[in-house]
């Protein structure tokens, strides 16, 4: 009876982690990062945005559950929607985008998801372990709260910081 309740809760698990996989395609494996820069790029400049790329794929749970997190709480989703045209860049064995990656400085090294921050030039500006954003099976609301402000247009403009006469 033990080994079928372990069985049960096992496959249940295993279930949970499939379904969440599949909740939605997020990335796109036939996209031209190179393309998709350049568009967010064009459009961070007209907005006053810098550009938040999130590089991962529809295989890494760690990815969906960021985005999940994201989309499902309005002060974040508006906080990356006020300073950031976010793009999801795919890294997949159907196309891990090598040489784009290579240009940003082989941000994959961190593993996934990994975020990179580009002015509103293209210029990188910040490379982003997402380690450091996780809590417990998931992200730390206050953690990633933290890194979208501190990258912001508003947080990297010196005169944020001139004392008012």
């Amino acid at each position: 009876m033990a080994l079928l309740v372990c069985l049960f809760i096992a496959s249940a698990s295993l279930m949970a982690q499939q379904n969440e996989k599949k909740a939605s395609l997020l990335y796109n494996p036939a996209a031209s990062a190179e393309t998709q820069i350049k568009d967010a790029v064009k459009l961070a400049k007209q907005t006053n945005r810098h550009v938040l790329l999130q590089v991962g794929g529809n295989w890494c749970i760690w990815c969906t559950r960021f985005h999940n997190m994201v989309a499902a709480d309005a002060g974040l989703t508006a906080l990356a929607d006020s300073n950031y045209v976010v793009v999801l860049l795919n890294y997949s064995k159907e196309n891990k985008n090598e040489k784009t990656l290579a240009r940003l400085g082989y941000p994959q090294r961190f593993g996934f998801p990994v975020f990179v921050i580009l002015d509103a030039k293209g210029n990188r500006i910040h490379t982003q372990n997402s380690a450091y954003l996780e809590e417990d099976k998931g992200y730390s609301r206050g953690k990633v709260e933290t890194f979208f402000r501190q990258w912001s247009p508003k947080a990297l403009d010196p005169a944020t910081y001139q004392e008012k006469k």
